[in-house]
């Protein structure tokens, strides 16, 4: 596996950031760098250059797509396709470098989201975001840590590809309008009702949330809830109309439906907690900018929790189950935390 530290030049370290795993559609390896390097040093130096280019505005890449699509894998498959076309691209002609790549990955995230619609009809059980570690970069490559929780996430889903572009790029990149428009091939006034009716959307349906410090509060109190299985402690951290959301994709066991309300989510919750919490380890991480928590036995994570929280209390739980979107995020987590304490609240015995 390469990395940023191991790559001897910007062309070698563009190809290593986009290597995840054996489902990647495309990968550059080493001797594949190799191969690309051009004869004459004048056009190798021009390559480079363009790499060194990628390099820097990767983040904003990754963070636009990741935004559009809520899915990891796919925003490094798109920001793979972005490097193999600009490495294609006459960048001569290219006047705005950072501009010119975001659009283009913006664009190509545009198409992916039309496609995985109707994926995301034939999905088993509930969908969720892959969730993607943040606690090195709040605003994952962007302007303002917007459009990247949980619930906004699901909440993006509901909008058209064009609308969910222009939020995106308005609200978490503070692009102006002209810009967006330019991007969205839209006039500058039809553009400004895209981010309108999204905004509206989004406000209509995503209620006041409480502070950081106090979600992590509320999660840590339900955490040791439903360790216990006490149903009494469950509902009263719960708004009335809790539902309580797995993924598993079908391939972890997680229930396929939603679980509604509050008396019928504590007694879920509890109905499990003698199995799920045993000899489970708890490592604390900041997913998606908010306090959650990675669930592993033997150290092997198999879920993610966090919930989303308002004054009337937690009207959401998001269980991450399918395996697929916990690789990532499992790599990415610290080796050692206060979540793998022994303390009581940290560990079920």
């Amino acid at each position: 596996m390469f990395s940023l530290s191991t790559c001897s030049s910007p062309l070698a370290a563009a190809g290593a950031l986009s290597q995840r795993d054996k489902h990647r559609r495309r990968k550059i390896s080493a001797s594949t760098m190799e191969h690309m390097q051009p004869e004459r040093s004048e056009e190798t130096g021009a390559l480079d250059h363009a790499a060194s280019v990628f390099l820097n505005v990767r983040p904003r890449l990754f963070g636009i797509a990741y935004r559009m699509l809520g899915s990891a894998a796919e925003a490094e498959d798109i920001v793979q396709d972005v490097w193999l076309k600009w490495q294609a691209t006459d960048r001569r002609e290219v006047l705005d470098a950072a501009a010119f790549l975001s659009t283009m990955t913006t664009r190509l995230a545009i198409n992916v989201v039309q496609s995985a619609r109707s994926r995301r009809e034939t999905y088993v059980g509930p969908w969720l975001p892959e969730p993607v570690d943040t606690g090195a970069d709040p605003e994952l490559g962007a302007v303002r840590g917007e459009a990247l929780q949980f619930a906004v996430l699901l909440l993006l889903e509901k909008l058209s590809p064009t609308e969910r572009a222009s939020y995106v790029l308005r609200e978490a990149f503070d692009y102006p309008y002209r810009e967006i428009a330019e991007v969205l091939q839209l006039g500058e006034a039809n553009t400004r009702q895209l981010v309108t009716r999204a905004r509206k959307h989004i406000a209509d349906e995503r209620r006041a949330t409480v502070s950081s410090a106090e979600q992590r509060r509320l999660l840590e109190a339900f955490i040791a809830a439903a360790q216990k299985g006490d149903t009494a402690e469950l509902e009263d951290l719960f708004a009335s109309d809790i539902v309580s959301y797995s993924d598993g994709g079908g391939v972890a066991r997680a229930a396929r439906i939603p679980v509604l309300g509050r008396v019928r989510v504590a007694s879920f919750i509890a109905a499990f907690a003698s199995h799920f919490w045993t000899d489970a380890n708890l490592t604390w991480i900041e997913a998606n900018g908010q306090a959650s928590v990675l669930i592993s036995r033997d150290g092997v994570v198999f879920a993610l929790a966090t919930i989303d929280a308002s004054s009337e209390g937690i009207h959401q739980i998001m269980w991450m189950m399918n395996p697929a979107k916990l690789a990532a995020i499992s790599r990415s987590s610290p080796e050692s935390s206060e979540g793998h304490s022994s303390d009581a609240s940290f560990r079920s015995q």
